[in-house]
Order: C-alpha cells, then structure tokens, then sequence
C-alpha cells in the first residue's frame, strides 16, 4: 500500500485535488476535516484545550496569531490525529492511499505515516484570491519543494488540474 502525503500551503488547492481523488475512488484522509470530527469525539479535548490556553473555544482562531498557544494546542492535538490516522490507514484495502495535510511533512510525529510526497502549488496572488487567510498564515507554512516527490502546479482550470493528476496517478500505479 502506497501512501501520498499532498501537502501545500493555503489556497494552492490541496482540497481540490483530493476532492478530484476521491471522485476517482481514491481514500483520501482529510487532516483537518478529520481533526475537527476529534475536537468532538475524544471525551474532554475541548475542556482541556481550552484550560490549557486560556481562552474559550469560540476563540480557537486566536492561536494562529499566538505561536506559543499554537504549539500547545498541537500539542494537544496531534497525537490524537496520528492514532487516528493509523487507524483510518490500517482499515483501508486499496493500493494507494492519499493523506491530505498542510503541516505533517513539518511534524516529525508524522515521518513515517506517508512514502511519497505531492506538494501542490499556487502563485501567492492566486492563493490569497482563493483564500483571504493565506496572507495571514503564509508566514505559519513553509514548503520545500526539494522535499517533494511530486509537484502539481495548480494554476490552471479544474480540468487542467484533473489531467495533471490523472497523470500523476500513472506516475505512482
């Protein structure tokens, strides 16, 4: 079983390409879909997150303009999403599996949860027009390209982005 981590920053269209994955039958673990579902199902997360910061859960958004905060909410976090995801990963049947996740190649915890990665990118303008955050958290995420097994440039339309993954695929069939 082949793992694909696709990772990228803010607006380059991680979601898009994994939505287009799953259209094609492909699993796709969703990161933050999947973190976001844990917030509510391990007894207490929420109580104690908020303990630990200091603030109310309606304010969660305040720990991407608090590094310190930001760490210990990862912290808190990511171990659950890594029993998570070993999980999803151990009940999966297919050959190639992919891992959506705009942090895990910076997460060592991670290191050994994918075997190749695709890094999607965008040009920043086209980012922060899909996404008005990515000015705001760019300077969070940082990419690598030499750390990439894979590059999809996503600049084109939806159906340009389609044809370099269908390329992609036979890449790594």
């Amino acid at each position: 079983m082949l793992t694909v981590l696709v990772t990228g920053p803010i607006g380059s269209g991680k979601s898009a390409v994994c939505k287009y994955l799953a259209s094609l039958d492909f699993p796709v673990y969703e990161c933050d879909a999947r973190t976001k579902m844990l917030y509510s199902l391990v007894p207490g997360l929420k109580c104690s997150i908020e303990e630990r910061l200091g603030f109310p859960w309606s304010e969660i958004g305040r720990v991407f303009a608090e590094p310190d905060k930001l760490r210990t909410l990862e912290e808190m976090v990511y171990p659950h999403v890594l029993e998570d995801l070993k999980a999803w990963k151990a009940a999966q049947k297919a050959p190639l599996l992919f891992v959506e996740s705009a942090i895990a190649l910076d997460k060592p915890m991670f290191d050994g949860q994918y075997d190749k990665v695709l890094l999607v990118t965008a040009p920043y303008e086209v980012r922060v027009q899909r996404n008005p955050k990515a000015a705001e958290r760019d300077a969070l995420q940082a990419f690598d390209p030499a750390r990439a097994d894979l590059v999809l440039e996503n600049v084109g339309t939806k159906e340009e982005m389609k044809l370099k993954i269908r390329q992609l695929i036979c890449k790594l069939i």
